[in-house]
Protein backbone atom coordinates (compact mmCIF):
# COMPACT_ATOMS: atom_id res chain seq x y z
CA UNK A 1 0.00 0.00 0.00
CA UNK A 2 0.99 3.62 -0.52
CA UNK A 3 1.05 5.32 2.86
CA UNK A 4 1.03 9.06 3.49
CA UNK A 5 -0.46 11.31 6.16
CA UNK A 6 -2.83 12.60 3.48
CA UNK A 7 -3.85 9.08 2.37
CA UNK A 8 -4.04 7.25 5.69
CA UNK A 9 -7.12 9.15 6.87
CA UNK A 10 -8.97 8.08 3.71
CA UNK A 11 -8.02 4.45 4.30
CA UNK A 12 -9.58 4.82 7.76
CA UNK A 13 -12.63 6.62 6.38
CA UNK A 14 -13.36 4.04 3.68
CA UNK A 15 -12.15 0.94 5.56
CA UNK A 16 -15.50 -0.79 5.01
CA UNK A 17 -15.14 -0.53 1.22
CA UNK A 18 -11.61 -1.91 1.40
CA UNK A 19 -12.65 -4.69 3.80
CA UNK A 20 -15.56 -5.87 1.62
CA UNK A 21 -13.50 -5.49 -1.55
CA UNK A 22 -10.48 -7.40 -0.26
CA UNK A 23 -12.68 -10.10 1.29
CA UNK A 24 -14.53 -10.66 -2.00
CA UNK A 25 -11.23 -10.57 -3.91
CA UNK A 26 -9.71 -13.25 -1.65
CA UNK A 27 -12.90 -15.32 -1.97
CA UNK A 28 -12.65 -15.16 -5.77
CA UNK A 29 -8.96 -16.10 -5.58
CA UNK A 30 -9.81 -19.14 -3.43
CA UNK A 31 -12.79 -20.30 -5.50
CA UNK A 32 -11.06 -20.00 -8.86
CA UNK A 33 -8.46 -22.59 -7.75
CA UNK A 34 -11.18 -25.26 -8.00
CA UNK A 35 -11.36 -24.67 -11.74
CA UNK A 36 -8.02 -26.45 -12.54
CA UNK A 37 -9.00 -29.32 -10.19
CA UNK A 38 -12.33 -29.87 -11.93
CA UNK A 39 -10.72 -29.63 -15.38
CA UNK A 40 -8.06 -32.16 -14.33
CA UNK A 41 -10.75 -34.44 -12.95
CA UNK A 42 -12.65 -34.16 -16.24
CA UNK A 43 -9.50 -35.01 -18.27
CA UNK A 44 -8.69 -38.04 -16.11
CA UNK A 45 -12.30 -39.25 -16.31
CA UNK A 46 -12.29 -39.00 -20.09
CA UNK A 47 -8.79 -40.49 -20.52
CA UNK A 48 -9.25 -43.58 -18.33
CA UNK A 49 -12.62 -44.46 -19.93
CA UNK A 50 -14.67 -44.12 -16.73
CA UNK A 51 -16.64 -41.09 -17.95
CA UNK A 52 -20.43 -41.16 -17.83
CA UNK A 53 -23.00 -38.56 -18.79
CA UNK A 54 -23.84 -37.93 -15.15
CA UNK A 55 -20.19 -37.52 -14.12
CA UNK A 56 -19.48 -35.08 -17.00
CA UNK A 57 -22.65 -33.11 -16.19
CA UNK A 58 -21.70 -33.05 -12.49
CA UNK A 59 -18.24 -31.68 -13.21
CA UNK A 60 -19.68 -29.17 -15.69
CA UNK A 61 -22.17 -27.92 -13.06
CA UNK A 62 -19.30 -27.46 -10.59
CA UNK A 63 -17.45 -25.39 -13.17
CA UNK A 64 -20.56 -23.26 -13.76
CA UNK A 65 -20.98 -22.69 -10.03
CA UNK A 66 -17.34 -21.61 -9.76
CA UNK A 67 -17.84 -19.25 -12.72
CA UNK A 68 -20.98 -17.77 -11.10
CA UNK A 69 -19.25 -17.14 -7.77
CA UNK A 70 -16.27 -15.59 -9.54
CA UNK A 71 -18.58 -13.29 -11.54
CA UNK A 72 -20.45 -12.09 -8.44
CA UNK A 73 -17.23 -11.66 -6.44
CA UNK A 74 -15.50 -9.69 -9.18
CA UNK A 75 -18.50 -7.37 -9.53
CA UNK A 76 -18.41 -6.77 -5.76
CA UNK A 77 -14.69 -5.98 -5.49
CA UNK A 78 -14.84 -3.77 -8.55
CA UNK A 79 -17.67 -1.75 -7.03
CA UNK A 80 -16.10 -1.39 -3.59
CA UNK A 81 -12.39 -0.93 -4.34
CA UNK A 82 -12.81 1.33 -7.36
CA UNK A 83 -15.50 3.27 -5.53
CA UNK A 84 -13.11 3.84 -2.61
CA UNK A 85 -10.24 4.90 -4.89
CA UNK A 86 -12.43 7.44 -6.70
CA UNK A 87 -13.61 8.82 -3.36
CA UNK A 88 -9.98 9.16 -2.27
CA UNK A 89 -9.17 11.04 -5.48
CA UNK A 90 -12.16 13.35 -4.96
CA UNK A 91 -11.18 13.95 -1.32
CA UNK A 92 -7.58 14.80 -2.21
CA UNK A 93 -8.72 17.09 -5.02
CA UNK A 94 -11.02 18.93 -2.61
CA UNK A 95 -8.17 19.30 -0.09
CA UNK A 96 -5.91 20.63 -2.83
CA UNK A 97 -8.53 23.11 -4.04
CA UNK A 98 -9.11 24.42 -0.53
CA UNK A 99 -5.34 24.67 -0.13
CA UNK A 100 -5.11 26.70 -3.34
CA UNK A 101 -7.53 29.23 -1.86
CA UNK A 102 -5.54 29.53 1.37
CA UNK A 103 -2.15 30.05 -0.27
CA UNK A 104 -1.07 33.65 -0.68
CA UNK A 105 0.04 35.34 -3.95
CA UNK A 106 3.63 34.78 -2.80
CA UNK A 107 3.32 31.06 -3.53
CA UNK A 108 1.87 31.65 -7.00
CA UNK A 109 4.69 34.05 -7.83
CA UNK A 110 7.13 31.13 -7.66
CA UNK A 111 4.86 28.28 -8.86
CA UNK A 112 3.21 28.28 -12.25
CA UNK A 113 -0.48 27.51 -12.65
CA UNK A 114 0.31 24.88 -15.30
CA UNK A 115 2.33 22.84 -12.79
CA UNK A 116 -0.46 22.99 -10.24
CA UNK A 117 -3.00 21.87 -12.84
CA UNK A 118 -0.90 18.81 -13.68
CA UNK A 119 -0.91 17.89 -9.98
CA UNK A 120 -4.70 18.16 -10.00
CA UNK A 121 -4.99 15.91 -13.07
CA UNK A 122 -2.28 13.36 -13.91
CA UNK A 123 -0.86 13.01 -10.40
CA UNK A 124 -4.24 12.50 -8.74
CA UNK A 125 -5.23 10.04 -11.45
CA UNK A 126 -2.02 8.08 -10.82
CA UNK A 127 -2.76 7.94 -7.08
CA UNK A 128 -6.36 6.88 -7.77
CA UNK A 129 -5.15 4.12 -10.08
CA UNK A 130 -2.82 2.72 -7.44
CA UNK A 131 -5.30 2.87 -4.53
CA UNK A 132 -7.85 1.06 -6.70
CA UNK A 133 -6.31 -1.29 -9.23
CA UNK A 134 -3.02 -1.33 -7.32
CA UNK A 135 -4.85 -2.80 -4.32
CA UNK A 136 -6.27 -5.51 -6.57
CA UNK A 137 -2.82 -6.35 -7.88
CA UNK A 138 -1.28 -6.36 -4.43
CA UNK A 139 -3.92 -8.71 -2.94
CA UNK A 140 -3.79 -11.00 -5.95
CA UNK A 141 0.00 -11.05 -5.99
CA UNK A 142 0.06 -12.11 -2.34
CA UNK A 143 -3.06 -14.16 -1.60
CA UNK A 144 -3.62 -15.77 -4.98
CA UNK A 145 0.10 -16.37 -5.38
CA UNK A 146 0.39 -18.05 -1.97
CA UNK A 147 -2.76 -20.14 -2.46
CA UNK A 148 -1.62 -21.34 -5.88
CA UNK A 149 1.88 -22.20 -4.65
CA UNK A 150 0.45 -24.20 -1.73
CA UNK A 151 -1.79 -26.16 -4.12
CA UNK A 152 1.13 -26.76 -6.48
CA UNK A 153 3.34 -28.04 -3.67
CA UNK A 154 0.51 -30.27 -2.51
CA UNK A 155 0.18 -31.71 -6.01
CA UNK A 156 3.94 -32.15 -6.62
CA UNK A 157 6.72 -30.26 -4.86
CA UNK A 158 9.34 -30.81 -7.57
CA UNK A 159 7.26 -29.16 -10.27
CA UNK A 160 6.25 -26.47 -7.76
CA UNK A 161 9.90 -25.53 -7.27
CA UNK A 162 10.20 -25.00 -11.03
CA UNK A 163 7.16 -22.70 -10.91
CA UNK A 164 8.64 -20.70 -8.00
CA UNK A 165 11.68 -19.66 -10.02
CA UNK A 166 9.88 -16.85 -11.94
CA UNK A 167 8.42 -15.44 -8.73
CA UNK A 168 11.89 -15.04 -7.19
CA UNK A 169 13.34 -13.61 -10.41
CA UNK A 170 10.49 -11.10 -10.76
CA UNK A 171 10.93 -9.91 -7.16
CA UNK A 172 14.66 -9.40 -7.71
CA UNK A 173 14.07 -7.68 -11.05
CA UNK A 174 11.42 -5.38 -9.57
CA UNK A 175 13.71 -4.34 -6.73
CA UNK A 176 16.42 -3.41 -9.25
CA UNK A 177 14.29 -1.15 -11.44
CA UNK A 178 11.79 0.37 -8.96
CA UNK A 179 13.85 3.46 -8.02
CA UNK A 180 14.97 4.02 -11.59
CA UNK A 181 11.37 4.00 -12.80
CA UNK A 182 10.35 6.45 -10.05
CA UNK A 183 13.03 8.88 -11.27
CA UNK A 184 11.88 8.44 -14.86
CA UNK A 185 8.28 9.17 -13.84
CA UNK A 186 9.29 12.33 -11.97
CA UNK A 187 11.24 13.49 -15.01
CA UNK A 188 8.23 12.75 -17.23
CA UNK A 189 5.88 14.70 -14.93
CA UNK A 190 8.29 17.64 -14.76
CA UNK A 191 8.36 17.92 -18.54
CA UNK A 192 4.58 17.60 -18.64
CA UNK A 193 4.38 20.55 -16.21
CA UNK A 194 6.45 22.66 -18.61
CA UNK A 195 4.22 21.67 -21.53
CA UNK A 196 1.13 22.58 -19.54
CA UNK A 197 2.68 25.92 -18.50
CA UNK A 198 3.59 26.81 -22.07
CA UNK A 199 0.14 25.93 -23.45
CA UNK A 200 -1.65 27.80 -20.64
CA UNK A 201 0.40 30.96 -21.19
CA UNK A 202 -0.19 30.86 -24.96
CA UNK A 203 -3.94 30.39 -24.64
CA UNK A 204 -4.10 33.26 -22.14
CA UNK A 205 -2.02 35.55 -24.33
CA UNK A 206 -3.43 34.46 -27.70
CA UNK A 207 -4.51 38.01 -28.63
CA UNK A 208 -1.01 39.36 -28.03
CA UNK A 209 0.50 36.54 -30.11
CA UNK A 210 -1.87 37.28 -32.99
CA UNK A 211 -1.35 41.04 -32.73
CA UNK A 212 2.42 40.63 -33.09
CA UNK A 213 2.10 37.91 -35.76
CA UNK A 214 4.09 35.46 -33.62
CA UNK A 215 2.04 32.34 -34.35
CA UNK A 216 4.83 30.58 -36.27
CA UNK A 217 7.56 31.27 -33.71
CA UNK A 218 5.28 30.15 -30.86
CA UNK A 219 4.44 26.95 -32.74
CA UNK A 220 8.17 26.22 -33.12
CA UNK A 221 8.75 26.97 -29.44
CA UNK A 222 5.85 24.72 -28.49
CA UNK A 223 7.24 21.96 -30.71
CA UNK A 224 10.51 22.02 -28.74
CA UNK A 225 8.70 21.77 -25.39
CA UNK A 226 6.39 19.08 -26.75
CA UNK A 227 9.33 17.07 -28.11
CA UNK A 228 11.04 17.16 -24.72
CA UNK A 229 7.81 15.95 -23.12
CA UNK A 230 7.44 13.24 -25.77
CA UNK A 231 11.05 12.11 -25.30
CA UNK A 232 10.59 11.74 -21.54
CA UNK A 233 7.34 9.81 -22.13
CA UNK A 234 9.04 7.50 -24.63
CA UNK A 235 11.96 7.03 -22.23
CA UNK A 236 9.62 6.04 -19.39
CA UNK A 237 7.53 3.76 -21.61
CA UNK A 238 10.68 2.15 -22.99
CA UNK A 239 11.84 1.24 -19.48
CA UNK A 240 8.34 0.09 -18.51
CA UNK A 241 7.93 -2.07 -21.63
CA UNK A 242 11.40 -3.56 -21.24
CA UNK A 243 10.53 -4.42 -17.63
CA UNK A 244 7.26 -6.07 -18.73
CA UNK A 245 8.95 -7.94 -21.60
CA UNK A 246 11.54 -9.43 -19.23
CA UNK A 247 8.75 -10.60 -16.93
CA UNK A 248 6.76 -12.09 -19.82
CA UNK A 249 9.91 -13.81 -21.08
CA UNK A 250 10.61 -15.35 -17.68
CA UNK A 251 7.01 -16.58 -17.43
CA UNK A 252 7.06 -18.01 -20.97
CA UNK A 253 10.33 -19.90 -20.35
CA UNK A 254 9.01 -21.43 -17.14
CA UNK A 255 5.72 -22.38 -18.86
CA UNK A 256 7.71 -24.13 -21.60
CA UNK A 257 9.78 -25.94 -18.94
CA UNK A 258 6.66 -27.12 -17.11
CA UNK A 259 5.06 -28.41 -20.32
CA UNK A 260 8.30 -30.06 -21.45
CA UNK A 261 9.23 -31.70 -18.15
CA UNK A 262 5.57 -32.34 -17.30
CA UNK A 263 5.05 -34.21 -20.57
CA UNK A 264 8.16 -36.28 -19.89
CA UNK A 265 6.93 -37.04 -16.33
CA UNK A 266 3.48 -38.11 -17.64
CA UNK A 267 5.03 -40.29 -20.33
CA UNK A 268 7.36 -41.92 -17.79
CA UNK A 269 4.50 -42.51 -15.36
CA UNK A 270 2.33 -44.11 -18.06
CA UNK A 271 5.32 -46.28 -19.11
CA UNK A 272 5.72 -47.45 -15.51
CA UNK A 273 9.16 -45.83 -14.99
CA UNK A 274 8.41 -42.62 -13.10
CA UNK A 275 11.21 -40.05 -12.88
CA UNK A 276 12.81 -39.61 -9.45
CA UNK A 277 14.20 -36.29 -8.16
CA UNK A 278 16.02 -36.32 -4.82
CA UNK A 279 14.49 -39.73 -4.17
CA UNK A 280 11.00 -38.46 -4.95
CA UNK A 281 9.16 -40.37 -7.69
CA UNK A 282 7.04 -38.01 -9.77
CA UNK A 283 3.85 -39.79 -10.75
CA UNK A 284 1.68 -37.63 -13.05
CA UNK A 285 -1.48 -38.46 -14.91
CA UNK A 286 -2.66 -36.34 -17.84
CA UNK A 287 -5.35 -34.86 -15.60
CA UNK A 288 -2.84 -33.93 -12.89
CA UNK A 289 -0.64 -32.22 -15.49
CA UNK A 290 -3.66 -30.21 -16.72
CA UNK A 291 -4.45 -29.30 -13.11
CA UNK A 292 -0.85 -28.32 -12.39
CA UNK A 293 -0.58 -26.24 -15.56
CA UNK A 294 -3.94 -24.66 -14.68
CA UNK A 295 -2.42 -23.66 -11.35
CA UNK A 296 0.59 -22.19 -13.13
CA UNK A 297 -1.67 -20.38 -15.58
CA UNK A 298 -3.49 -18.93 -12.58
CA UNK A 299 -0.12 -17.97 -11.08
CA UNK A 300 0.77 -15.97 -14.21
CA UNK A 301 -1.57 -13.14 -13.23
CA UNK A 302 -0.07 -12.69 -9.72
CA UNK A 303 3.39 -12.66 -11.30
CA UNK A 304 2.35 -10.07 -13.89
CA UNK A 305 0.54 -8.12 -11.17
CA UNK A 306 3.70 -8.17 -9.07
CA UNK A 307 5.68 -6.70 -11.93
CA UNK A 308 3.01 -4.14 -12.80
CA UNK A 309 2.74 -3.24 -9.13
CA UNK A 310 6.38 -2.15 -9.14
CA UNK A 311 5.75 0.25 -12.04
CA UNK A 312 2.49 1.53 -10.60
CA UNK A 313 3.94 2.01 -7.12
CA UNK A 314 6.89 3.96 -8.53
CA UNK A 315 4.56 6.33 -10.35
CA UNK A 316 2.15 6.69 -7.43
CA UNK A 317 4.98 7.30 -4.98
CA UNK A 318 6.42 10.08 -7.16
CA UNK A 319 2.96 11.62 -7.69
CA UNK A 320 2.12 11.46 -3.98
CA UNK A 321 5.41 13.20 -3.24
CA UNK A 322 4.41 16.10 -5.53
CA UNK A 323 0.88 16.32 -4.11
CA UNK A 324 2.17 16.17 -0.52
CA UNK A 325 4.67 18.95 -1.23
CA UNK A 326 1.79 21.11 -2.44
CA UNK A 327 -0.41 20.32 0.55
CA UNK A 328 2.56 20.96 2.88
CA UNK A 329 3.30 24.36 1.32
CA UNK A 330 3.55 27.08 3.94
CA UNK A 331 0.44 29.23 4.35
CA UNK A 332 2.08 32.50 5.27
CA UNK A 333 -1.19 34.48 5.42
CA UNK A 334 -3.36 32.91 8.11
CA UNK A 335 -5.35 33.70 11.22
CA UNK A 336 -3.35 34.34 14.39
CA UNK A 337 -4.28 32.67 17.67
CA UNK A 338 -7.31 34.28 19.32
CA UNK A 339 -7.89 36.35 16.19
CA UNK A 340 -10.15 39.38 16.53
CA UNK A 341 -13.18 39.30 14.23
CA UNK A 342 -13.94 42.68 12.69
CA UNK A 343 -17.62 43.46 13.00
CA UNK A 344 -19.73 46.58 12.44
CA UNK A 345 -16.76 48.25 10.75
CA UNK A 346 -16.99 52.05 10.65
CA UNK A 347 -14.23 52.41 8.07
CA UNK A 348 -11.33 54.04 9.91
CA UNK A 349 -7.93 53.22 8.34
CA UNK A 350 -4.54 54.03 9.79
CA UNK A 351 -0.96 53.36 8.68
CA UNK A 352 1.74 53.71 11.33
CA UNK A 353 5.29 53.88 10.02
CA UNK A 354 4.51 51.16 7.45
CA UNK A 355 7.52 49.80 5.56
CA UNK A 356 6.84 46.92 3.19
CA UNK A 357 8.84 44.84 0.71
CA UNK A 358 7.35 42.06 -1.39
CA UNK A 359 8.47 38.54 -0.35
CA UNK A 360 11.67 37.49 -2.08
CA UNK A 361 12.88 41.06 -2.69
CA UNK A 362 15.10 43.45 -0.73
CA UNK A 363 13.64 46.62 -2.22
CA UNK A 364 11.01 48.46 -0.17
CA UNK A 365 7.82 49.11 -2.13
CA UNK A 366 6.62 51.39 0.69
CA UNK A 367 8.72 53.15 3.31
CA UNK A 368 7.67 54.78 6.60
CA UNK A 369 4.05 55.53 5.63
CA UNK A 370 2.02 57.18 8.39
CA UNK A 371 -1.49 58.56 7.86
CA UNK A 372 -5.06 58.18 9.06
CA UNK A 373 -8.29 58.04 7.04
CA UNK A 374 -11.42 58.90 9.01
CA UNK A 375 -14.61 56.78 8.83
CA UNK A 376 -16.77 57.74 5.84
CA UNK A 377 -14.02 59.78 4.21
CA UNK A 378 -13.38 59.69 0.45
CA UNK A 379 -9.66 59.75 -0.26
CA UNK A 380 -7.63 59.75 -3.45
CA UNK A 381 -4.20 58.22 -4.06
CA UNK A 382 -1.95 59.65 -6.77
CA UNK A 383 1.66 59.39 -7.82
CA UNK A 384 3.75 58.41 -10.78
CA UNK A 385 3.70 54.83 -12.10
CA UNK A 386 5.44 52.29 -9.88
CA UNK A 387 5.47 54.45 -6.75
CA UNK A 388 3.47 52.11 -4.49
CA UNK A 389 -0.14 53.19 -4.97
CA UNK A 390 -1.52 49.69 -5.66
CA UNK A 391 0.68 48.18 -2.96
CA UNK A 392 -0.68 50.59 -0.35
CA UNK A 393 -4.35 49.75 -0.97
CA UNK A 394 -3.79 46.02 -1.62
CA UNK A 395 -2.27 45.55 1.82
CA UNK A 396 -5.67 46.37 3.32
CA UNK A 397 -7.02 43.07 1.94
CA UNK A 398 -4.40 40.96 3.82
CA UNK A 399 -3.14 39.27 0.65
CA UNK A 400 0.33 39.78 2.14
CA UNK A 401 1.63 39.94 5.68
CA UNK A 402 2.64 43.36 6.95
CA UNK A 403 4.78 44.22 10.00
CA UNK A 404 2.75 44.05 13.19
CA UNK A 405 1.43 47.38 14.43
CA UNK A 406 1.56 49.16 11.07
CA UNK A 407 -1.90 48.80 9.46
CA UNK A 408 -5.14 49.31 11.40
CA UNK A 409 -8.85 49.14 10.59
CA UNK A 410 -11.10 50.73 13.21
CA UNK A 411 -8.10 50.76 15.54
CA UNK A 412 -7.46 47.02 15.22
CA UNK A 413 -4.14 45.74 13.89
CA UNK A 414 -5.07 43.69 10.82
CA UNK A 415 -2.29 41.20 11.66
CA UNK A 416 -4.24 40.32 14.82
CA UNK A 417 -7.59 40.06 13.04
CA UNK A 418 -9.41 37.19 11.39
CA UNK A 419 -8.37 37.28 7.72
CA UNK A 420 -11.86 36.61 6.35
CA UNK A 421 -13.38 39.41 8.46
CA UNK A 422 -10.76 41.87 7.16
CA UNK A 423 -11.56 40.94 3.57
CA UNK A 424 -15.31 41.14 4.21
CA UNK A 425 -14.80 44.73 5.31
CA UNK A 426 -13.12 45.72 2.03
CA UNK A 427 -14.52 45.74 -1.52
CA UNK A 428 -11.69 45.94 -4.05
CA UNK A 429 -11.93 46.89 -7.72
CA UNK A 430 -8.50 45.73 -9.00
CA UNK A 431 -6.58 47.15 -11.93
CA UNK A 432 -6.92 44.06 -14.09
CA UNK A 433 -10.76 43.96 -13.83
CA UNK A 434 -10.85 40.16 -13.79
CA UNK A 435 -14.18 38.62 -14.83
CA UNK A 436 -15.23 34.98 -14.69
CA UNK A 437 -16.49 33.08 -17.73
CA UNK A 438 -20.08 33.46 -16.59
CA UNK A 439 -23.08 35.69 -17.17
CA UNK A 440 -22.91 39.42 -16.51
CA UNK A 441 -25.51 38.92 -13.79
CA UNK A 442 -23.42 36.36 -11.92
CA UNK A 443 -20.25 38.42 -12.31
CA UNK A 444 -21.90 41.47 -10.77
CA UNK A 445 -23.63 39.38 -8.10
CA UNK A 446 -20.49 37.41 -7.24
CA UNK A 447 -20.62 38.44 -3.58
CA UNK A 448 -24.16 37.08 -3.21
CA UNK A 449 -25.15 33.40 -3.19
CA UNK A 450 -28.30 34.05 -5.21
CA UNK A 451 -28.18 37.59 -6.60
CA UNK A 452 -31.51 39.29 -7.20
CA UNK A 453 -31.78 40.74 -10.71
CA UNK A 454 -33.14 44.08 -9.45
CA UNK A 455 -30.19 44.48 -7.07
CA UNK A 456 -27.81 43.57 -9.90
CA UNK A 457 -29.43 46.21 -12.13
CA UNK A 458 -29.07 48.80 -9.39
CA UNK A 459 -25.34 48.01 -9.14
CA UNK A 460 -25.02 48.24 -12.91
CA UNK A 461 -26.67 51.67 -12.82
CA UNK A 462 -24.20 52.74 -10.15
CA UNK A 463 -21.29 51.75 -12.43
CA UNK A 464 -23.01 53.31 -15.49
CA UNK A 465 -22.86 50.02 -17.39
CA UNK A 466 -26.59 49.21 -17.36
CA UNK A 467 -27.28 50.75 -20.79
CA UNK A 468 -24.43 48.73 -22.34
CA UNK A 469 -25.65 45.47 -20.81
CA UNK A 470 -29.22 46.04 -21.95
CA UNK A 471 -27.96 46.44 -25.52
CA UNK A 472 -26.48 42.94 -25.44
CA UNK A 473 -28.57 40.26 -27.15
CA UNK A 474 -29.00 38.26 -23.92
CA UNK A 475 -28.86 41.22 -21.56
CA UNK A 476 -27.69 40.30 -18.08
CA UNK A 477 -27.49 36.63 -19.11
CA UNK A 478 -24.74 37.43 -21.62
CA UNK A 479 -21.69 35.23 -20.99
CA UNK A 480 -18.57 37.38 -20.71
CA UNK A 481 -16.16 34.67 -21.92
CA UNK A 482 -12.84 33.77 -20.34
CA UNK A 483 -11.53 36.76 -18.35
CA UNK A 484 -14.34 38.86 -19.84
CA UNK A 485 -12.92 38.63 -23.36
CA UNK A 486 -16.24 39.59 -25.03
CA UNK A 487 -16.41 42.95 -23.23
CA UNK A 488 -14.42 46.10 -23.88
CA UNK A 489 -11.88 47.37 -21.36
CA UNK A 490 -14.24 50.06 -20.09
CA UNK A 491 -17.13 47.61 -19.80
CA UNK A 492 -14.99 45.17 -17.81
CA UNK A 493 -13.93 47.95 -15.44
CA UNK A 494 -17.52 49.01 -14.86
CA UNK A 495 -18.78 45.44 -14.32
CA UNK A 496 -16.00 45.01 -11.75
CA UNK A 497 -17.04 48.27 -10.11
CA UNK A 498 -20.67 47.11 -9.98
CA UNK A 499 -19.54 43.84 -8.39
CA UNK A 500 -17.65 45.71 -5.65
CA UNK A 501 -20.57 48.10 -5.04
CA UNK A 502 -23.01 45.22 -4.61
CA UNK A 503 -20.82 43.82 -1.82
CA UNK A 504 -21.77 46.94 0.18
CA UNK A 505 -18.57 46.84 2.23
CA UNK A 506 -17.76 49.67 4.66
CA UNK A 507 -14.49 50.25 2.77
CA UNK A 508 -14.33 50.33 -1.03
CA UNK A 509 -11.10 50.64 -3.02
CA UNK A 510 -10.98 51.62 -6.70
CA UNK A 511 -7.50 50.84 -7.99
CA UNK A 512 -7.28 52.96 -11.13
CA UNK A 513 -10.66 51.48 -12.05
CA UNK A 514 -12.00 54.19 -14.36
CA UNK A 515 -8.92 54.64 -16.53
CA UNK A 516 -10.56 52.96 -19.55
CA UNK A 517 -13.75 55.05 -19.58
CA UNK A 518 -14.36 58.49 -21.09
CA UNK A 519 -14.49 61.64 -18.95
CA UNK A 520 -18.28 61.89 -19.07
CA UNK A 521 -18.72 58.31 -17.80
CA UNK A 522 -16.03 58.89 -15.19
CA UNK A 523 -17.80 61.97 -13.87
CA UNK A 524 -21.09 60.08 -13.61
CA UNK A 525 -19.45 57.19 -11.72
CA UNK A 526 -17.73 59.60 -9.32
CA UNK A 527 -21.03 61.41 -8.75
CA UNK A 528 -22.68 58.06 -7.94
CA UNK A 529 -19.89 57.31 -5.47
CA UNK A 530 -20.47 60.63 -3.69
CA UNK A 531 -24.21 60.02 -3.57
CA UNK A 532 -24.52 56.26 -2.98
CA UNK A 533 -21.54 55.81 -0.68
CA UNK A 534 -21.99 58.88 1.46
CA UNK A 535 -20.85 58.03 4.99
CA UNK A 536 -18.77 55.05 3.83
CA UNK A 537 -15.01 55.02 3.35
CA UNK A 538 -13.87 55.10 -0.28
CA UNK A 539 -10.30 55.11 -1.60
CA UNK A 540 -9.74 56.01 -5.27
CA UNK A 541 -6.36 55.29 -6.86
CA UNK A 542 -5.99 57.32 -10.03
CA UNK A 543 -3.55 58.22 -12.75
CA UNK A 544 -5.53 61.37 -13.62
CA UNK A 545 -5.70 64.21 -11.10
CA UNK A 546 -9.20 65.12 -12.29
CA UNK A 547 -10.45 61.75 -11.02
CA UNK A 548 -9.66 62.61 -7.39
CA UNK A 549 -9.81 66.41 -7.44
CA UNK A 550 -13.26 66.46 -5.80
CA UNK A 551 -12.33 64.16 -2.90
CA UNK A 552 -11.81 65.45 0.61
CA UNK A 553 -8.12 64.56 0.82
CA UNK A 554 -5.48 63.06 -1.44
CA UNK A 555 -2.49 60.83 -0.67
CA UNK A 556 0.56 61.67 -2.77
CA UNK A 557 3.24 58.96 -3.03
CA UNK A 558 6.75 59.51 -4.37
CA UNK A 559 9.27 56.64 -4.58
CA UNK A 560 7.25 54.58 -2.09
CA UNK A 561 7.22 57.38 0.49
CA UNK A 562 4.41 59.67 1.63
CA UNK A 563 5.07 63.07 0.09
CA UNK A 564 1.81 64.62 1.26
CA UNK A 565 -1.69 63.90 2.53
CA UNK A 566 -3.94 66.92 2.36
CA UNK A 567 -6.80 68.62 0.56
CA UNK A 568 -6.46 69.27 -3.19
CA UNK A 569 -6.19 73.03 -2.53
CA UNK A 570 -3.31 72.66 -0.07
CA UNK A 571 -1.50 70.11 -2.25
CA UNK A 572 -1.26 72.72 -5.01
CA UNK A 573 0.89 74.72 -2.60
CA UNK A 574 2.87 71.96 -0.84
CA UNK A 575 3.31 68.90 -3.08
CA UNK A 576 5.74 69.11 -6.05
CA UNK A 577 4.47 65.77 -7.45
CA UNK A 578 0.84 66.89 -7.32
CA UNK A 579 1.69 70.27 -8.81
CA UNK A 580 3.50 68.59 -11.71
CA UNK A 581 0.60 66.17 -12.34
CA UNK A 582 -1.88 69.07 -12.42
CA UNK A 583 0.38 71.04 -14.76
CA UNK A 584 0.80 68.11 -17.16
CA UNK A 585 -2.94 67.48 -17.20
CA UNK A 586 -3.69 71.14 -17.97
CA UNK A 587 -1.07 71.05 -20.72
CA UNK A 588 -2.67 67.92 -22.17
CA UNK A 589 -6.06 69.65 -22.25
CA UNK A 590 -4.56 72.62 -24.10
CA UNK A 591 -2.93 70.32 -26.66
CA UNK A 592 -6.18 68.44 -27.20
CA UNK A 593 -8.04 71.75 -27.54
CA UNK A 594 -5.52 72.97 -30.13
CA UNK A 595 -5.96 69.79 -32.14
CA UNK A 596 -9.72 70.25 -32.20
CA UNK A 597 -9.42 73.82 -33.45
CA UNK A 598 -6.90 72.92 -36.16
Amino acid sequence: MLFSKYLNKYYARYWFFFLIGIFSLVAVDYVQLFEPEFLGELVDTLSDGSATVSSVVSISLKLLIVAGIMFAGRMLWRFTLFNASLRIQAGLRREMFLKSERLSPTYYHSTKVGSIMSWFTTDLETIEEFTGFGTVQMVDAFFLGVLVILRMFKLDWALAILAMIPMVLIILWGGLVEKYMALKWEERQGNYDKLYDFAQENFTGIRVIKAFVKETSEIHAFAKVAKKNADSNVSFVRVSVFFDVVIELIIALIAAMILGFGGWFVYSSVAGTPVSIFGHAIVLTPGKLVTFFGYFDTLIWPMIALGSLVTMFSRAKASMKRVSAYLDADEDVKDPENAHVLDNVAGSIEFRHLTFAYPGTDVNALEDISLKIEPGESVGVVGRIGRGKTTLVTLLTRLYNVPAGTVFIDGHDIMECNVASVRRAVALVPQDSFLFSDSVKNNIGFSRDDPDIETVKEAAEFADVASNVEEFKDGYETVTGERGVTLSGGQKQRVSLARAYLKNAPIMILDDSVSAVDLKTEEKILANIREKRAGQTTIVVASRVSTVAHLSRIIVLADGKLEAFDTPENLLKTSPTYQKMVYLQELEKEVEGGDRNA
